[in-house]
């Protein structure tokens, strides 16, 4: 998952979009204590520098190196590179003690992941019985009418070069094997809807679109889905209304749960 990443670590930087404070805010609402939270696949730190805000310490880990060095550096953030699967010695020396983290999330990245091994290592780490992991990701972005019928033509040559992980975003995680118990006050662990804007120059869009991993698999085989015309046909729909600064909106998707009390 880190190589899919790797040659395009500042453009993902620059285009990805935050994420809204109310997501942050539900997390931690649901988290007792505030004192520790691990971002796992923390890329450029989009959601650990939020974290931050609200927890007194954040671990942002991420097997890209590449993608750690556009991390913004923050006091109460330590930033740490890891193989895609730790041993739990690994994850004892780079993360944290057996049952001290109050939060694990995890942003637009656990489709990529070992869920076995990876829940076993988050239920370790895990305060217990109430510490939390959440988990989301966002959808294919809406600008304006022309703008996103372009793009839906777009994601459709795209489809053959995603990879079959990225599916289980198109239900918006709700078949992705989530085994914990709801926090206090939901029914289930979700999906939860949020949503999140950016606003976007249509250089801006075009760097976002190059920032997809299917967008560079495609382009390692030879083959440039940005294409003279497709970015004409971009540019032809953004200009449309006048405007040249658009607000994007990505509807984001939470499942969230908590550890429970540990086995007998």
């Amino acid at each position: 998952m880190a190589e899919l990443f790797l040659k395009q670590a500042k453009q993902y930087s620059d285009s990805r979009p935050s994420y809204p404070s109310q997501l942050f805010s539900f997390i931690a609402s649901k988290t007792p204590s505030h004192q520790l939270a691990w971002d796992v696949g923390t890329g450029s730190g989009q959601a650990a520098q939020s974290l931050a805000e609200i927890y007194e310490n954040v671990i942002g880990t991420d097997a890209s190196e590449k993608q750690l060095e556009y991390a913004v550096k923050l006091p109460n953030v330590r930033y740490e590179h890891t193989p895609s699967t730790m041993s739990m010695a690994e994850l004892e020396q780079k993360v944290a003690p057996e049952g001290t983290v109050d939060v694990v999330t995890i942003a637009q990245a656990l489709h990529w992941f070992d869920l076995p091994t990876f829940y076993r290592q988050v239920k370790w780490v895990l305060k217990k019985p109430h510490g939390v992991i959440a988990a989301w990701c966002y959808k294919e972005l809406r600008v304006t009418d022309a703008i996103d019928k372009v793009l839906d033509e777009y994601a459709v040559e795209l489809k053959p070069y995603r990879d079959p992980a990225c599916a289980l975003m198109d239900n918006d995680y709700r078949s992705i094997d989530f085994p914990f118990e709801t926090v206090d006050g939901a029914d289930d662990t979700g999906p939860i809807e949020f949503v999140t804007e950016k606003e976007m120059h249509l250089d801006d869009f075009l760097t976002y679109l190059r920032s997809w991993s299917a967008y560079q698999t495609a382009k390692d085989k030879g083959v440039e889905l940005l294409s003279e015309d497709v970015v004409e046909r971009f540019k032809s729909a953004w200009t449309e209304d006048g405007s040249p600064l658009k607000v994007a909106k990505f509807p984001v998707y939470l499942r969230i749960g908590k550890v429970g009390a540990p086995e007998a």
